[in-house]
């Protein structure tokens, strides 16, 4: 007979874990505030899904974050790396399609307990959570356009998903970052609550869902989920593709130069 599998017991960098009786909450931790996503977190978060499925002693999972933020989007020297090395950037792309693809997989509730400010990559992987209850600060966006790359991994599937098409492409073309309240107010989140009720608002979330059969709520989700992994596996190789020549392009250099100097970008057109 095999060994339960026990998420804790693998190698991770970026996580923690925390178990509390049969739910896990999974929790970056990078070690810097803003939680960053660097290449060890994209390698991480391509296999978190999956060993959260596997996890034998969890039937709800919590994702959340220590530290200012929940996850701000891409670390400012993994940019660079990719804009001095574009093969670093596609070498990534199968990850980023594992990142979405187990995501959706996950048959187990995943509550987002949204900390602190999710961007980019970080908004993506918070929105297709489950249910996802937000710190009223918090801020939620994706800006990939702003350092010039496509909205590539999650972005573009998600938010038109959540409110629909003329208020993504505005939000996706803009790179806008929204307050807790405004998100929530459009659909894009289930709850914004103050701080001091994040928590007791996703213990209520999770004894909700536990009220119910097991089964009976993880099938159902997976059937729930079923058009939206169809449309991932409609478009993201498109989209990687789209984001990984965007990579390739003057003004990408010039927007992660600009952002890393702290100085208006001067763009090109390019």
């Amino acid at each position: 007979m095999s060994q339960p599998f026990d998420i804790a017991a693998q190698p991770w960098q970026r996580f923690v874990f925390e178990r509390r009786e049969r739910v896990l909450y999974a929790i970056i931790d990078s070690g810097h505030r803003m939680n960053g996503v660097d290449e060890p977190m994209h390698e991480e978060f391509a296999r978190l899904f999956t060993a959260l499925q596997r996890d034998d002693a969890s039937d709800i999972v919590v994702l959340t974050a220590r530290g200012r933020a929940f996850c701000a989007g891409g670390d400012f020297d993994w940019f660079q790396a990719q804009v001095d090395d574009p093969a670093r950037f596609r070498a990534i792309t199968w990850d980023a399609k594992r990142i979405v693809s187990s995501l959706l997989e996950l048959e187990k509730p995943l509550i987002c307990r949204l900390n602190g400010a999710a961007a980019g990559l970080g908004a993506s992987i918070a929105l297709l959570c489950d249910v996802i209850i937000a710190d009223e600060t918090a801020l939620i966006g994706d800006p990939h356009v702003k350092v010039g790359l496509v909205a590539g991994d999650g972005g573009a599937l998600i938010w038109p998903q959540l409110i629909g098409y003329a208020r993504a492409k505005e939000l996706l073309m803009t790179g806008e970052m929204l307050t807790a309240a405004r998100a929530a107010e459009l659909g894009l989140i289930n709850y914004a609550v103050p701080a001091g009720e994040l928590d007791s608002r996703v213990d209520d979330m999770v004894a909700r869902i536990a009220a119910n059969p097991k089964w009976a709520v993880r099938w159902t989700k997976t059937v729930t989920n079923i058009p939206l992994r169809a449309l991932a596996a409609q478009t993201m190789d498109a989209a990687l593709g789209w984001e990984t020549a965007s990579n390739y392009l003057h003004d990408r250099r010039e927007a992660v130069a600009a952002a890393r100097e702290k100085r208006a970008p001067r763009l090109s057109g390019d």
